[in-house]
């Protein structure tokens, strides 16, 4: 389902010519205030999720703010291969050019689910969608005038494993593990995405630490956990306001650097071990053959291979 509200961006008040941005997660948490903030500078927006009813929210709230005209939202389900090449060709078939991919797509599960691909759905949604993406997407950004990447994940933390014998899951899921994997393969996904178009589209990795997100991420938690988590967070966590911040640095102004991790404002060295490239290589190809066994029609390498 295609919800769009077309028409010029126009130039914001500061004279400067709209950008065409990408927002995965687009009506939730962080991605919703993305989306409206890039709207409200006089970009032109594409809002990504699966949930029709909060995209028309986000449509609503946009008109009622005088942006009506520069968001547009689309329904589809990343956790799936099919839902992210919806996507792909949305922005093929709509777009020339976009300036910036910022992903936040993300949901937790206390049970292991699995997606009609038969893949783990926190490894598809969180990370597998995210490569999917970048590569699919990448020649409407190399067209873009001064593109960016800004994948908002967990790096500069140490701790969770990419189980490499066990990528699904299949024999010890469990909940935080599921998303500390996902979070360590989105760091390892920065490194090799740089690596390889980092020279022409510069790539983030963004961590924003606890933020008051809102987000669906928490309906799938359990009532008592969930009351927890948002007491806590009534204290400790940012405003969704702070955390987004350095992204509209990041898309206003981006980094003359392949790849740039941030963690909660601090710079994070290429050091890493959580930035090894050899495991990112490792990955790719791990991914590459993921995608092959789950559909042989899977999006390719923007270089042609898989």
């Amino acid at each position: 389902m295609v919800n769009q509200h077309h028409g010029g961006t126009g130039p914001d008040a500061e004279g400067r010519a709209g950008q065409t941005v990408v927002v995965t997660g687009g009506s939730d948490g962080m991605g919703r205030g993305i989306a409206l903030g890039r709207a409200a500078r006089g970009d032109r927006v594409l809002a990504v999720g699966s949930n029709p009813m909060k995209g028309e929210r986000l449509l609503a709230d946009a008109a009622a703010s005088g942006l009506g005209d520069r968001v547009e939202f689309l329904t589809a389900d990343l956790s799936t291969i099919a839902g992210n090449q919806t996507v792909i060709d949305h922005v093929a078939a709509n777009y020339r050019a976009i300036d910036g991919l910022v992903m936040a797509a993300n949901r937790q599960s206390p049970q292991r689910v699995q997606t009609s691909d038969g893949l783990e759905s926190t490894f598809a949604l969180y990370y597998l969608s995210r490569h999917v993406l970048g590569h699919g997407l990448m020649p409407a950004l190399s067209a873009g005038s001064k593109p960016v990447i800004v994948n908002i994940a967990g790096v500069g933390l140490a701790s969770g494993k990419i189980n490499w014998d066990d990528l699904q899951l299949r024999h010890r899921y469990r909940t935080i593990a599921a998303q500390l994997q996902a979070g360590r393969a989105n760091d390892l996904l920065g490194v090799a995405m740089a690596a390889q178009f980092g020279e022409q589209v510069p790539y983030v990795l963004y961590h924003p630490g606890f933020t008051r997100s809102g987000d669906s991420a928490m309906e799938q938690i359990n009532p008592l956990t969930r009351a927890i988590i948002k007491t806590v967070a009534m204290v400790a966590a940012r405003s969704v306001e702070r955390a987004i911040a350095p992204v509209h640095g990041f898309l206003d102004s981006p980094p003359t650097v392949p790849l740039t991790a941030v963690d909660r404002g601090k710079l994070l060295p290429s050091e890493l071990k959580t930035l090894d490239p050899a495991a990112a290589r490792r990955l790719a190809d791990a991914t590459d053959q993921i995608l092959a066994e789950a559909d042989p029609t899977a999006v390719k390498r923007e270089d042609g291979t898989r």
